[in-house]
């Protein structure tokens, strides 16, 4: 099914060092349109090193880096990118930490919130715009935290480890959260996690990272429907699919 779609993000043989200490060595995989693709590795094997890549943080040695075909190098905006941590400032109210991408465009005060206004209830925070952060719970922080990313670049999120700091009950709401979102929305995201059900519950496909020299040493389809619900957690497929990746590593 995803064959037909476009390729949005693509890395091609991509390798990156640090000093004597290789990162990533040759690292090549793909995010189409509106999918929705898991990173599994060991820890310090290179995910995020990826991420900071992808995102213009860092430059790669080798390789290419594409969005919609054409490549990129260390050019930032082109997508957005969420970290473990909500990272959301204190001292301003959920509607202008959402709005602060606008804000660092340049957009007004006014236009920005206005922009980001009618996004509140598709993310499940009406009624918390002028709240601040430390009025709201782990999960909500971790919505906003999510609309801000959304609102920066609405096609490619890079998501690294958004639900790790939250507790199981808090996580699992989040997850069924992300899907139905993401069901309106139509992002394209490519997910960072250690947890294996999480990645298969989210993800279209899943991509295994070796340790270092990191590589991709195997791609995992996610042969379950859409809409996903939790009864699927305990069916014959997802079973097998967990059991398939606790023995990749």
């Amino acid at each position: 099914m995803t064959s037909s779609l476009k390729n949005r993000l693509e890395l091609v043989g991509v390798k990156k060092t640090f000093e004597d200490t290789f990162a990533v060595s040759d690292v090549s995989l793909v995010l189409k349109e509106t999918e929705f693709v898991s990173i599994i590795g060991p820890s310090g094997c290179g995910k995020s090193t990826l991420f900071n890549m992808i995102s213009g943080l860092i430059v790669e040695d080798e390789g290419e880096i594409r969005i919609d075909g054409a490549p990129v190098k260390a050019r930032k905006g082109l997508v957005s990118y969420m970290y473990q941590k909500d990272l959301l400032l204190s001292w301003l109210k959920i509607i202008d930490n959402v709005a602060l991408p606008l804000r660092v465009k340049g957009v007004s005060k006014k236009a920005a919130r206005a922009e980001v206004a009618s996004l509140f209830e598709t993310f499940g925070l009406e009624g918390f715009e002028h709240k601040y952060p430390h009025q709201l719970s782990g999960g909500m922080r971790q919505r906003a935290a999510l609309m801000r990313t959304y609102v920066y670049s609405r096609d490619i999120m890079l998501l690294d480890e958004p639900f790790g700091g939250l507790d199981a009950l808090t996580k699992a709401k989040m997850q069924d959260w992300l899907l139905g979102v993401n069901d309106e929305l139509k992002a394209s995201i490519l997910f960072i996690t250690h947890d294996i059900e999480e990645a298969i519950y989210l993800s279209d496909r899943i991509y295994l990272m070796s340790d270092r020299p990191s590589t991709i040493k195997e791609e995992i389809l996610v042969e379950l429907p859409r809409p996903r619900n939790r009864d699927m957690m305990v069916s014959e497929t997802f079973t097998q699919l967990k059991k398939k990746l606790l023995h990749s590593f």
